[in-house]
């Protein structure tokens, strides 16, 4: 048996025809640039490790989940300009969460959480025209805003700043550079107030906002920093997967409690 029956990859035909699984984790992470100091793989990497240590904990509470292998492309419209940053459109990535679904659904498995490790990925309106097509249960859960980020950084940075910085020194530290050769994240925002200000809303082209591709940032990473906030993280997501896996999707509605 594997030593991680959670994990789809490391799992074999007999472990998995002897297992009722409650749930599926589809880990979707992205290839881009990460400031002069993270790898291009930092996204798939999280979120990766993420589901894998949620799924540990939920399977240890008697949920049987399993993780599927991560997709390692994201949404990357705007950082076309950048080497290697490579891109899947919203629609392609609508074409591959079908395809994952009607199989999925079709193999017994009745609920699906896609564990998004990319800012640029948005999973709600693919979400919104899929579920009226499949009898799967489909959720969606940024793993990195599900716990309070300003807990356990001073400024979090929206990409590759602390902490993207401190969690890939927690769980990939031979990958990451020395902070002295990053950059300083600096961003440039929107001349426009509402935009720059949130409440109004545009794709960023990246070459102009970033001289680093970092926004954010990452002088006061610190590996302790990653654990304590990776540690908080899975523990919030493999308690929602104990509840996911026991929910029945024809009956996840109940009425709210007195005022």
């Amino acid at each position: 048996m594997s030593r991680r029956p959670w994990i789809l990859a490391e799992t074999n035909w007999n472990a998995v025809s002897r297992t009722a699984y409650d749930a599926a984790v589809l880990p979707w992470g992205a290839t881009e640039a990460h400031n002069r100091h993270l790898p291009y793989a930092t996204d798939v990497i999280q979120c990766d490790h993420v589901a894998a240590e949620a799924a540990r904990l939920a399977w240890e509470r008697g949920a049987r989940v399993i993780v599927l292998p991560a997709v390692p492309f994201g949404v990357q419209t705007g950082q076309l300009d950048i080497p290697l940053c490579l891109n899947l459109n919203p629609s392609t990535q609508a074409a591959i969460l079908a395809d994952l679904a009607h199989a999925l659904a079709g193999q017994g498995i009745r609920r699906l959480l896609i564990l998004n490790g990319h800012g640029g990925n948005d999973f709600r309106a693919i979400i919104r025209e899929l579920q009226p097509k499949t009898e799967l249960f489909l959720c969606t859960i940024n793993w990195w805003n599900c716990v309070d980020p300003r807990t356990f950084f001073d400024t979090p940075g929206d990409h590759a700043g602390e902490l993207e910085s401190s969690v890939m020194m927690h769980l990939a530290p031979g990958l990451v550079l020395p902070l002295s050769e990053a950059g300083a994240g600096r961003e440039r925002r929107f001349r426009i107030a509402g935009l720059r200000e949130g409440w109004a809303w545009a794709p960023r082209r990246w070459t102009s906002i970033s001289e680093d591709t970092g926004v954010g940032d990452p002088s006061a990473a610190t590996a302790e920093k990653g654990e304590a906030f990776f540690r908080a993280v899975t523990e919030r997501i493999g308690g929602f997967l104990v509840e996911l896996a026991a929910a029945d999707p024809d009956d996840l509605y109940a009425e709210a409690p007195p005022a």
